[in-house]
Formats: structure tokens, C-alpha cells, sequence
């Protein structure tokens, strides 16, 4: 079977197990030992399935775990998948849009009759009321709320700077970017470059940080799956990467994320990630210019970190005054993020939260037994269905990529057999290794065809070869270039004239070794035949 990711599947297959997967997960949770037979015929009707399928379905969620674990892998329509004409679907949007979200809050069975009768003008056959339960359920909670003035439901959805709680650690992590207030430079000029970007996520409940992703580049979806990559994977290994010796014991998947708008926390990768992981995401109400107001206090608390160090910009002119930023800057990117994650572990995390009145690490401590941690069930396939993608032809000698050559003995296979450009997955924090889906659909792990090569992130990467190339061109001579183009000028100028002047009659020979030894002799008349000379010995 191919190694499918969730942004393969067909939008209508990935909405149907998206809904079979918040009914069996609802009927785990009140079941969570043996069902009985009641309860399997009332998932089944939800399901719209018979009771077999819905034990099939059933045991293969508790195996799985996911959303891509419910996707009918039989060729054609899933089991229970049933599609309406694009007619049909047009009346159930605008009934939807007209007559239920509504202040006058119109039951599902008014939106019924209203349906019904508008496919009797149409003369098409009306939906099934389970159709239209599963339409009305696909709207966003939120919106529905807000636009049938349902206050008690859109309070309940909305985060409130100050209100918001949550029961237990990884309920809710709040996940934002900003624009860092210093200066960083580079690694090899020690040249000011800019301002990097900062990404953080933190676990509402204990006000821990459970990631963090720092980058020149700006809010994309790759700070944003990097960051949740961080927050979700055990630290031990990077933190010991940085020599950072405080622990950081916060892993696991989240139930909700809460974000903002930004197209990068829209995108189908992001969102199909999240679903299939069972990880739920709910976007900031419009109008607001950002969501969360714990995170928000955490970015200002990190930033008014960041005003102690050389290259900061403070907040604003006013307290910057006549400081010269990019003058002071002294940091590298990676100097400020091991900067930046020795102050949460070691003081952040350690220090007395005003809300809590004690530390979030003795909050997460207490709590983190009492929840099991929730990894992903496939460790793989989640880390590369958020990782960065791009497309590369397999040649002889490996996947070039970005100036680096990778090889995996599985590709041997596939070399000279298709030309069709194979998907990448890297991870530009790592650059040692990167993901090859092979034609036959499945992942295979490539590495440094040399082997004795460090790892590096994809900046000092592309740094290295942007200085290397700025060093060939300042090591060119170019007076000497200059002369050899003259030169070759004047070759060919020569050549031109005397292939003309070859063809135009006026024949040319090449001197000869004799011709050549005669014109030395000065004086002599070469045209006239030496007379032989007998040795009179």
C-alpha cells in the first residue's frame, strides 16, 4: 500500500472519515471497554452503516488512532460515501445561508421543509435529513453561533484574554508569531541581516512553552508546522544539541490548537495534519488582530527579554532614542535561539507565574500524570505530512537538493525507469536527510551521499554556497580575462581573413619546415636551385 498522506485524499473521502471519526470517538469515550449491542446499533445508525461496518470501523480506529486509519482503501466509492448532484448541493448552501443561519435561530426541521420545498421546484429529489444534519454540522461552530446570535455558544468557543481556563495540560495550546525586537547577524560576515521571526506555542492550563521555532523567513506554514513538530516531539535530544542541561519535559498531541487567520494556519497540509492526528483547530473570531490572550502575554514577557541584549529595538522609538540597532547587533540566529530556550527552561519555566502564583514547571509536574501522554500513532507519517516538500528528478548519482546529493540504496531501483520528478519531504532544521517518495508511492529515508558530512540546517546550507560562490568570484582575475578575450578577438580575425582570402582566389600555403630554415639565410635567392657540390673527400 502506498504511503498516503492526509493532503492526498479526495476533499468528499476525507470529510466522510472525518465525520465517521468524531462519532467513533465519541462512542469510545462513553465506551471505552466492551460495547453492547445497543450501542453499536445507535454508532451505526450515525454512521449510516450497518452494524458489521461499524464494529469494522471500530476496530480499526482503535488501532489506528486516525483519521487516514477510516478511509475505505477499496477502489471506488467508501463504504456509507454517497454523492449528490452539484444542483442538489447548491439548494442545501444557499437554504443554509438564507433560511437557518438566522437570527430567528429556524429548527433543522424548518431548514428541512424549506430544502424540500425548493427541490420541488427544481424537480429533484430531496436530501435525506442526515444529509443535511452532516451540512449543518460542517459549518464552523463559531459562525454558526455568531450569525443565529447564539451568545452562550459563541462565548463558549471564543477565548477571552483573562476567562479562557482549560481542565488539564494539552487541552488548548495557543500557537502565534512575532516579529522579534533585535537584530541578528550573520555567521560568517558578522554582518547585520535583519530581524528573524519568533513562533511560539504554549499549553494553556500550565502556562508551559511547548515549542518554539525562530527564523529570518516570514509567518508561513512551515514556522507553523515546525513549531508544532517541536512542541508535540520529547526535547531531550535537541535541547542536548545546545548544551542546555534544564529539563524541558512537555510532549504529546494536543487536543485543540487555537490560532489566527493567516493563510499559513489555513493551508490543507497544516489543517489535514491536525485532522488526522485527531488534533482540533479553531481559528480567532475575524476582527481581532490576534487570538489568545495567554500567548500574547508570553510573546510580550520573551520580548521584554530580548530588550537586554545587544542589537534589540526595544518597543518603540521612544525607548530606542539614538540607540543604533544594526551597530549593536552582536547574535547569530542560532546564538539567539539557544538564548531564547535557556530563558524558558531556565527561567521562565522556573519563575512564579502571576495567574497560576506558582511555577509552570510544578504546575506540569503535578499534572502530567494524570493524563496519558498522546504521541502519534504513526510517528513517520505525522512528522513528514508537516514538513516542507518539493519536487526533484532522480538521477544516477541521487537527489540534488539545494546544492547537497542524497542516496538511499532503495532508490537503486527506481533510477532510469521514470523521468517523472519525485515528492521531497526535508526538514530545514536537519539537513542530513530527506524523504523520497518513490514511484510506488511509498517513503524511503535518504542521507549525505558523503557520509562524513555534519548536519546543517538549510540557512547555513544556502549561506555556505552563497559565500563560496562570492569567494570564486572575488578570486577571478579580470585583467586576465580581459586579455584572453582580446586575444581570442584577434584569433578570429586572423582566421576570417584567411578563409576569405582563400576563397577569393589568392591561395595560401602553409610554410613548410624547409620554407621556413630558408628564410633565415639573408641574402639568399631561394628561388633558384642549389647547384650540387661533390665532397672532395
Amino acid at each position: 500500500m502506498a504511503d498516503l498522506l492526509p493532503d492526498d485524499i479526495d476533499e468528499a473521502l476525507w470529510e466522510e472519515a472525518c465525520r465517521r471519526a468524531d462519532a467513533i470517538r465519541g462512542f469510545l469515550k462513553h465506551n471505552p471497554g466492551r460495547a453492547s449491542a445497543a450501542g453499536m446499533a445507535d454508532l451505526s445508525k450515525e454512521l449510516g452503516l450497518s452494524t458489521a461496518s461499524a464494529y469494522r470501523l471500530v476496530n480499526l480506529f482503535r488501532k489506528g488512532g486516525t483519521v487516514m486509519s477510516l478511509l475505505d482503501r477499496k477502489q471506488g466509492r467508501p463504504v456509507g460515501h454517497r454523492t449528490l448532484p452539484p444542483e442538489l448541493e447548491a439548494i442545501i448552501r444557499e437554504a443554509i445561508r438564507k433560511y437557518y443561519l438566522q437570527r430567528t435561530r429556524p429548527t433543522v426541521s424548518q431548514l428541512m421543509r424549506d430544502i424540500h420545498a425548493d427541490c420541488d421546484v427544481a424537480g429533484l429529489k430531496p436530501p435525506h435529513r442526515r444529509t443535511i444534519e452532516a451540512r449543518v454540522k460542517e459549518i464552523d461552530l463559531r459562525k454558526r453561533a455568531k450569525r443565529r446570535g447564539e451568545k452562550e455558544i459563541e462565548k463558549a468557543t471564543t477565548a477571552v484574554p483573562g476567562i479562557f481556563k482549560a481542565s488539564c495540560p494539552l487541552e488548548v495550546v495557543q500557537i502565534d508569531h512575532t516579529k522579534a525586537d533585535i537584530f541578528v547577524v550573520d555567521e560568517e560576515t558578522r554582518k547585520p541581516l535583519g530581524r528573524p521571526w519568533l513562533t511560539l506555542a504554549m499549553d494553556v492550563h500550565t502556562r508551559m512553552v511547548t515549542g518554539f521555532y525562530l527564523t529570518m523567513d516570514a509567518p508561513s506554514r512551515l514556522s507553523t508546522s515546525l513549531c508544532l513538530l517541536h512542541s508535540v516531539y520529547d526535547k531531550t535530544a535537541w535541547l542536548k544539541e545546545r548544551e542546555i542541561e534544564e529539563p524541558w519535559p512537555v510532549a504529546g498531541l494536543p487536543e485543540r490548537v487555537h490560532v489566527d487567520n493567516g493563510a499559513d494556519f489555513r493551508s490543507r497540509a497544516f489543517k489535514r495534519g491536525c485532522e488526522n492526528a485527531g488534533i482540533k483547530i479553531d481559528w480567532r473570531p475575524p476582527g481581532t488582530p490576534r487570538f489568545g490572550g495567554h500567548i500574547e502575554r508570553l510573546i510580550g514577557t520573551q520580548m521584554g527579554r530580548l530588550h537586554l541584549l545587544p542589537g534589540t529595538t526595544f518597543s518603540n522609538e521612544k525607548e530606542l532614542g539614538e540607540y543604533n540597532s544594526k551597530r549593536h547587533a552582536a547574535l547569530t540566529l542560532r546564538e539567539l535561539e539557544r538564548y531564547i530556550a535557556l530563558d524558558i527552561v531556565g527561567s521562565y519555566h522556573q519563575s512564579i507565574h502571576s495567574t497560576l502564583k506558582r511555577p509552570p514547571l510544578a504546575v506540569w509536574r503535578e499534572n502530567e500524570g494524570s493524563i496519558p501522554l498522546r504521541l502519534p500513532v504513526d510517528r513517520l507519517q505525522f512528522w513528514i505530512s508537516f514538513l516542507p516538500e518539493i519536487e526533484r528528478i532522480l538521477r544516477p548519482t541521487g537527489i540534488h537538493l539545494f546544492d547537497m546529493r542524497y542516496w538511499s540504496a532503495a532508490l537503486s531501483a527506481d533510477v532510469g525507469r521514470s523521468k517523472r520528478r519525485l515528492l521531497i519531504k526535508y526538514d530545514p532544521r536537519d539537513m542530513s536527510r530527506v524523504f523520497v517518495r518513490r514511484p510506488s508511492g511509498s517513503f524511503v529515508e535518504a542521507r549525505y551521499a558523503d557520509l562524513t558530512l555534519a548536519p546543517v540546517t538549510l540557512t547555513e546550507a544556502q549561506t555556505a554556497s552563497r559565500t563560496l560562490r562570492e569567494k570564486g568570484r572575488r578570486e577571478i582575475n579580470t585583467r586576465a580575462v580581459v586579455r584572453t578575450a582580446l586575444e581570442q578577438r584577434k584569433l578570429i580575425a586572423e582566421a576570417v581573413k584567411k578563409t576569405t582570402d582563400a576563397r577569393n582566389g589568392n591561395a595560401y600555403r602553409k610554410p613548410s619546415k624547409t620554407d621556413r630554415e630558408l628564410g633565415t639565410l639573408r641574402g639568399v635567392d631561394s628561388s633558384k636551385p642549389i647547384p650540387f657540390v661533390e665532397d672532395s673527400e
